[in-house]
């Protein structure tokens, strides 16, 4: 039997504000049992675009399968903010979350907070990984049972189950506990765009700090290259680095006009190796395509064997075959003192 593949699209729709076009297309992508979606965001001054975390909070409720992976800027923000609202679309989307992990390196987003000059590459995809590791243990900071709502006694929480992070490094200072519990997934998935070229021996010092973020911290990479044999190349590299665990997702253009478009998808994706796990599809024009995709190029890949007929778990690690991490405060026999209340930050 042939091995199932993964995929997911982009729903990138630029100068659409309304909730209706992305519920419409979140359907679409649910209807063909795509692992998630995505939606790209960025602090650059541009008219009608919705800030993608709150968007996918919105289609939480109006989706019961589809994973929400949208983009999350670590630039100009707090990795405390970031991970209580990740956390949140966890919550609300009852284990679906993810975060497309980005970095903000314009003069004009720069000039939009006004707090910072931008920075190289290779120190805003460093701050990255501090970013993330910062959510990862506030996510981790309540154990998974730390809610106990003994009305008997009042008390809601046990604080001996809640801990401090007590991160330090050179971008963040975090004492933590996070103020919302455990999320349903342990941790939402961790989502990081890798390009085949950052692999290259000689590539600049912020493609390779992009590499070594995504090598530590990401469950799925999404990776452009540029064809089969490039993808190969890449992906066994990757793993060399981040281990068999990682998901690799090919990006490939999903411009599907005509059913002889779709057709030709149908056979990149079914005889297309390079060593990936699955693709992730970007549409030209959302509507049209992601149509185009449940009705034609789904079911013939599920006529192949290589995609699922339906979902079979419930949250988007199900989705993925990741497993469920357990919180690391709650196996460590040094675990981080208990905690008597969220949270303290500086920066």
């Amino acid at each position: 039997m042939p091995r199932q593949l993964h995929l997911s699209a982009a729903l990138d729709s630029p100068g659409h504000v309304d909730a209706g076009h992305f519920a419409a297309l979140a359907r679409l992508a649910e209807r063909a049992t795509l692992d998630f979606a995505t939606l790209d965001d960025s602090y650059t001054p541009e008219p009608r675009r919705l800030d993608a975390l709150a968007t996918f909070s919105r289609l939480a409720p109006v989706t019961g399968g589809l994973g929400l992976v949208p983009t999350v800027t670590t630039t100009h923000t707090e990795p405390f903010h970031t991970s209580v609202s990740v956390n949140t679309l966890d919550w609300v989307s009852e284990g679906r979350a993810g975060w497309l992990v980005g970095v903000s390196d314009t003069e004009a987003e720069a000039r939009a907070f006004g707090r910072r000059a931008v920075a190289p590459a290779d120190v805003l995809w460093a701050e990255a990984a501090d970013a993330a590791e910062v959510a990862s243990r506030l996510w981790d900071s309540w154990e998974d049972d730390a809610e106990i709502r003994d009305v008997a006694t009042g008390r809601f929480i046990d604080r001996d189950k809640l801990h401090y992070i007590d991160f330090e490094g050179p971008h963040f200072s975090v004492r933590g506990p996070s103020i919302t519990p455990r999320p349903p997934q342990g941790r939402p998935v961790i989502v990081v765009p890798v390009a085949a070229a950052d692999l290259a021996p000689d590539a600049p010092a912020g493609a390779r700090a992009r590499v070594r973020t995504a090598a530590r911290y990401a469950d799925v990479v999404l990776l452009d290259a540029p064809g089969p044999a490039a993808r190969l190349t890449a992906a066994t590299e990757l793993r060399l680095h981040a281990g068999e665990s990682l998901r690799i997702l090919a990006r490939i253009d999903a411009a599907l006009p005509d059913a002889p478009a779709a057709r030709a998808l149908v056979a990149e994706i079914a005889g297309s190796g390079g060593g990936v796990d699955g693709f992730h599809l970007v549409p030209a024009e959302p509507a049209r395509d992601l149509a185009a995709l449940a009705d034609d190029v789904v079911p013939a890949l599920r006529e192949r064997g290589l995609f699922r007929t339906r979902y079979t778990g419930r949250t988007l690690r199900d989705h993925l075959g990741l497993i469920r991490p357990a919180s690391r405060y709650a196996l460590s026999s040094t675990a981080a003192p208990a905690a008597a209340a969220p949270a303290e930050v500086t920066r």
